[in-house]
């Protein structure tokens, strides 16, 4: 059996084919597909570290000339809602009829194995298209609340809240992960939530879900936040910065807003070369710390209580409280997936914008 899928068939050109259906018990049918198009378009433009090296995992390292990926790329997209066909006899598997959030990529069904496959299962008074953030992107937020945490109180994590809670946090980018992770420190008793990013668009969502945003280009937002924010002598910024935008340039500017000893929680995906970090500036001067918060791993000695079950139930948690909001103004977009070759290649070509569009079969 096939589906179709929305594919990149070369550099530049997507398309929508039929692709094989994979093997497995539970036979889905996709109501909902969310667009990462950061992720997304590094395959559409080429410059996706994996289609020209491949990660080591034994020694954690990437290895070049080992692609990880080539073209026709056949699976994109983690953000997936379906409504379960067939199931396992035994039990194994979600009721018939069940909606869940998995992460198969753009295509109109799927055939899962629980065994191999994340199936989570979403409450009947959830918003179906908000299950998109459900199974990988919501826990991708919340495992950043999570590094926060463990910079507080260690390994003795007991809520997300323990990071942010009558903290002054700042949020660097606004496109998805940005206004999501701004949301889970809101929703956890942050004393001040500030989005920073230059596209109004972003701005302008963050404003309409309550969060203060700034414009870098208006004005240094370093010297506002730390003529603003004083703790003691010598000691103004926020607590915490979450890097959320995929620019050399954001980190750097995630250090200089940050109090001194503070930690940038870096969940970035980063394609440039590097170069606007200047480490020698307030890194070294301030006694700053970066910690890479990537949804591969929670922090060490926190799997026993904190794994990815757990961030998908926080992520339900967040969004019975903020989802409304998240529905009016992060989901910008939601287009057939035929129209999928369109959007990507009008995004790539910045003709078009969106914060989160979400692709229907």
């Amino acid at each position: 059996m096939t589906d179709r899928a929305l594919v990149i068939e070369s550099v530049g050109v997507p398309a929508v084919r039929s692709v094989p259906r994979s093997d497995g018990p539970v036979v889905v049918r996709t109501l909902y597909s969310g667009v990462s198009a950061g992720t997304e378009l590094t395959f559409l433009n080429g410059t996706n570290p994996a289609l020209h090296s491949s990660f080591d995992p034994e020694l954690g390292l990437f290895r070049p000339g080992r692609p990880a990926a080539a073209y026709p790329v056949t699976r994109l997209g983690y953000m997936e809602v379906a409504q379960v066909e067939a199931t396992p006899a035994d039990g194994t598997g979600p009721p018939v009829g069940a909606l869940v959030a998995m992460t198969y990529g753009h295509r109109t069904g799927y055939a899962a194995d629980p065994l191999r496959d994340r199936i989570v299962e979403l409450p009947a008074e959830l918003d179906p298209v908000l299950g998109i953030y459900v199974a990988h992107m919501g826990p991708i937020c919340a495992n950043g609340l999570l590094h926060a945490a463990v910079e507080v109180c260690g390994t003795d994590v007991r809520s997300l809240g323990d990071g942010v809670r009558g903290l002054r946090v700042v949020v660097v980018g606004g496109g998805v992960i940005g206004l999501l992770t701004a949301l889970f420190a809101t929703h956890h008793g942050a004393a001040e939530v500030v989005v920073v990013d230059p596209t109004p668009q972003r701005r302008a969502a963050a404003e309409r879900l309550e969060l203060r945003a700034l414009d870098p280009d208006d004005g240094d937002p370093a010297v506002v936040l730390k003529s603003r924010w004083r703790h003691a002598a010598g000691d103004r910024g926020a607590d915490v910065v979450f890097q959320c935008r995929g620019r050399t340039a954001s980190l750097a500017l995630a250090l200089r807003l940050l109090r001194p000893q503070g930690t940038v929680i870096d969940l970035a995906f980063y394609t440039d070369n590097g170069a606007p970090l200047e480490l020698g500036s307030e890194f070294h001067h301030n006694g700053l710390s970066i910690r890479c918060a990537q949804i591969g791993r929670v922090p060490r000695g926190t799997a026993h209580v904190w794994d990815r079950e757990r961030l998908s139930a926080e992520t339900i948690s967040m969004l019975a409280r903020h989802g409304q909001a998240v529905r009016q103004h992060i989901i910008t977009d939601i287009v057939a997936l035929d129209d999928g070759p369109t959007l990507l290649t009008e995004l790539a070509e910045r003709r078009r914008h969106v914060i989160q569009a979400v692709l229907t079969p």
